[in-house]
């Protein structure tokens, strides 16, 4: 079942995780939403993981590992 996270636009936060601008927060929730109607259930970690992954600080292969780490 869906269910809607916390995000402000203000301060630029997604379930308490900071984000660099709005157009990365967009994008972010954008592709979390999207994956929230296919049964993922996002933790304030793994919005952080896939942040870190979107701006780069985290590289492919290290998302995998780490993904693994925090399922």
């Amino acid at each position: 079942m869906y269910k809607p996270i916390q995000i402000d636009r203000e301060k630029l936060t997604m379930m308490g995780v900071p984000f660099p601008n709005l157009e990365t927060l967009n994008s972010v929730s954008n592709a979390i939403g999207s994956n929230m109607y296919e049964g993922f259930e996002p933790t304030p970690k793994l919005i952080q993981l896939y942040l870190d992954y979107k701006t780069g600080k985290v590289k492919n292969t290290q998302l995998l590992i780490k993904l693994k780490e925090l399922l």
